[in-house]
């Protein structure tokens, strides 16, 4: 059996998507969906698996993932692979059944409404299929109270003509009942017709009575019946998407998307058969190995077409220079007319948009694994110190960047890659305070000084055992600013009033991602497809993610300090307490009266004047804690 650490992914993305385990023959002995795949898949590594998790984990010799835009979107493709895999592990999936469609006979005389789950037959329209069943039987009770077309057997219905009695349904009006006569087969022909385009439209209509029918209820305080009307809304609102999640059926095409980067491009395929996602596949290109003319996007389809059957039409994401020849090319190849396009709306835009995603995803775990290869690293490493003309390699470098919001929550982030590869357990965030205006390189100097007097401090001091000294004692061969000659000179200038002089300081810009010096009038422009910018990339991205993300929560917990601070009868020692217990809006948004009122000191009261102050922010404005957003509400 296999060592699941052996082939445990890292860097998945935290995003929905559908999974496939394979075993060492490559066959796919399980399919899995999922809301956040890195949750997911990290789960099947843990101890204390369940027997037949267990068992299939450590069957497996690999396992590979699929991004997609929603949950619904996971839930019919995993369907479709089990269908199409029949996976050793995924038994339960292994009866006829499937998804349900609400189907319409309109070869019948006197057509009739259903839901089905049997494979499609010419004569009934299809509308489908619907991921979640419940939100069809809603969906299903709504349409035949508002368009009583008739949903009963052929057997029911012939037994209602001959005794010319029709059924409940014709009592309580979700029924027309042309069994007896009520209405006439044309009549009930262009009832269903209005069903018909209903359903082709849409639930707008029928989502805005509902919506009023809500609101109505709730005013006259009948919360029993609006609850209902809100259940039934949500009902039609998630059949609609479970809809619109799903591929058309008129849809047969390859889709291929490239996604590219500074030394290599993924390519990635979706093969989409009449609505459905077949299969998927993604590709790494090596751009170090292409010349300058080379047309990326041409490259991908000769490689991607070695192995895989060339459909009639293939979508593309990127321009083909040239377009009529490799159509041609491809077509003589296949034996019959080829299409290329590249759509700029619609629905295969969206699919396209998600293989996209598949292929960035497949860059970055390439990227990643190939980050962590030593031979890789210190071939960056090298190629580093040559460009930067350096007596040495650059075994630790530090990297440090600043976020701000015009001088104010102003925070810096230091990071640390040793022998090309990030050291967290030396990672350090820097809060600068308010009180004075601190513009980027101001905020700079001030963040290196108190840096590199740590080093003073601590460069000769060892720990009690007297093996390892403190982290801060370690100086950098390469310290790398975030910025141009502004940033770096405010570094110069730290390092200068410290007296530190064996330090190699740069700044890289993000225009052109030049290199400055703080002695030379010229930046260096490092190749385009060289290790070493990629590793100077990755570390600037690093520092800035890490900013970026200390900035954030420092801003939300500023918003929340200045909300309370408006809040008459809070004392400093209530604010405090609300701090400790909530620290951001958003979360104190979260809780209940009760729950606010819980907090030491609080209480009923002033939990209700808290949630009122919440709600008048709320209408006048409030500042997206995560993106930064000023929202402003009419």
């Amino acid at each position: 059996m296999a060592d699941p650490k052996n082939y445990r992914p890292s860097n998945i993305p935290d995003e929905p998507g559908v999974y496939r385990f394979f075993d060492k023959s490559g066959k796919v002995i399980y399919v899995g969906k999922a809301r956040s795949l890195k949750n997911r898949i990290n789960s099947y590594f843990q101890n204390n698996l369940p027997e037949k998790t267990y068992r299939m984990v450590h069957a497996a010799e690999r396992v590979d993932w699929t991004v997609v835009e929603s949950e619904v979107a996971a839930l019919q493709l995993e369907f479709s692979w089990i269908k199409e895999e029949n996976p050793q592990f995924n038994v339960q999936f292994k009866d006829d059944k499937s998804y349900p469609y609400l189907a319409i006979s309109v070869k019948d005389e006197v057509p009739r409404v259903f839901v089905t789950r049997r494979q499609k037959q010419r004569g009934i329209k299809y509308y489908g299929p619907y991921a979640h069943a419940w939100a069809l039987r809603t969906t299903f009770d709504l349409i035949i109270e508002t368009y009583p077309v008739r949903s009963c057997s052929t057997s029911n219905y012939e037994r209602a003509q001959k005794s010319k009695r029709h059924c409940l349904l014709g009592d309580i009006g979700k029924c027309s009942a042309p069994c007896v006569g009520r209405i006439s087969s044309v009549e009930h022909r262009e009832l269903v017709n209005r069903l018909i385009e209903f359903m082709d439209s849409g639930n707008e209509d029928i989502e805005k009575h509902l919506r009023v029918e809500m609101e109505r209820a709730s005013a006259a305080e009948d919360f029993e019946r609006a609850a209902k009307l809100r259940d039934k809304l949500r009902g039609l609102e998630v059949a609609h998407e479970s809809s619109e999640a799903s591929i058309s059926d008129s849809i047969s095409a390859d889709f291929i998307a490239i996604h590219e980067d500074i030394t290599h491009s993924a390519a990635s395929i979706f093969r989409v058969r009449k609505g459905r996602v077949v299969g998927s596949r993604s590709w790494i290109i090596d751009r170090s190995n292409l010349v300058e003319e080379t047309d990326i996007a041409s490259a991908a389809l000769e490689m991607i077409y070695r192995d895989f059957e060339i459909p009639s039409e293939i979508e593309l994401n990127l321009k083909v220079s040239e377009f009529t020849e490799l159509e041609a090319f491809l077509g003589e190849r296949a034996g019959r007319r080829v299409k290329l396009n590249q759509p700029s709306r619609g629905e295969r835009l969206d699919i396209l948009d998600v293989v996209r995603r598949n292929a960035q995803q497949a860059l970055i775990q390439f990227l990643s694994k190939r980050s962590n290869d030593a031979a890789v690293a210190g071939r960056a490493l090298e190629e580093l110190a040559n460009a930067l003309e350096m007596e040495e390699l650059p075994l630790r470098i530090e990297c440090f960047d600043i976020s701000n919001i015009q001088g104010t929550s102003v925070v810096a982030s230091m990071v640390v890659f040793e022998d090309g590869q990030p050291k967290k357990s030396d990672y350090r965030r820097f809060g600068i305070e308010d009180k004075e205006k601190f513009d980027d390189t101001r905020a700079m100097n001030h963040v290196v000084t108190r840096r590199f007097k740590r080093f003073l401090a601590e460069r000769d001091l060892v720990d009690l055992e007297g093996a390892v000294r403190p982290k801060f004692a370690y100086p950098p061969q390469l310290l790398i600013v975030d910025g141009g000659r502004g940033q770096v000179n405010a570094a110069v200038r730290a390092l200068a009033d410290l007296g530190i002089t064996n330090v190699t300081l740069v700044g890289l810009a993000k225009r052109l991602e030049e290199i400055w010096f703080p002695d030379r009038a010229y930046p260096v422009i490092l190749p385009r497809n060289s290790e070493a910018l990629y590793l100077v990339q990755r570390i600037r991205d690093e520092a800035h993610r890490f900013a970026v993300t200390f900035h954030r929560s420092k801003r939300s917990r500023l918003m929340l300090e200045s909300l309370l601070d408006e809040i008459s009868g809070l004392g400093e020692s209530r604010r405090a307490a609300l701090m400790q217990q909530y620290g951001s809006i958003a979360a104190l948004r979260k809780a209940s009266a009760a729950e606010i009122a819980a907090v030491p000191g609080i209480g009923p009261k002033l939990s209700e004047l808290i949630v009122s102050a919440l709600q008048n922010s709320e209408s006048v404005s409030h500042v997206d804690a995560r993106t930064g957003e000023i929202i402003e509400h009419p």
